[in-house]
């Protein structure tokens, strides 16, 4: 029983071993010529979310629009993947994502954040009004 046990704990271990070598050292994931106009819907949306966060934090908005900058799909091929909305104008997009937030009911604390990144855009709107800080 002692020699199963002893058996098993130490193939156990070297297919561990063998599988982080495998992984990390002599095939390790490489990304190249990865875009961030190629992140799903949602994790553009997140990323949106904290640009608008760090802007309502500093009030910098040339800061804020250069951090939104590479999720534009203008010019990049791979990016012309077929989807419904491709990010081609950042404040169109920031009033998008805002007026979709506030008519999804989603989190106001959210909200607030973009409503206050769409308004240094200049992209207020009558529904954003009372999201206003």
């Amino acid at each position: 029983m002692r020699n199963y046990l002893l058996t098993g704990m130490i193939t156990i271990a070297l297919g561990i071993g063998v599988g982080v070598y495998v992984g990390w050292v002599q095939y390790p994931v490489e990304y190249r010529n990865s875009y961030m106009c190629q992140l799903s819907d949602s994790y553009q949306e997140e990323y949106t979310l904290m640009v608008a966060r760090g802007y309502r934090e500093d009030g910098d908005l040339n800061k804020a629009l250069d951090r939104l900058q590479p999720l534009r799909a203008v010019g990049v091929p791979e990016c012309d993947d077929g989807r419904s909305y491709q990010i081609d104008n950042i404040p169109e997009w920031v009033q998008v994502l805002t007026e979709r937030y506030i008519s999804q009911g989603a989190d106001p604390a959210l909200i607030r954040d973009l409503v206050a990144l769409a308004e240094g855009f200049g992209r207020l709107t009558p529904i954003m009004e009372s999201f206003r800080s």
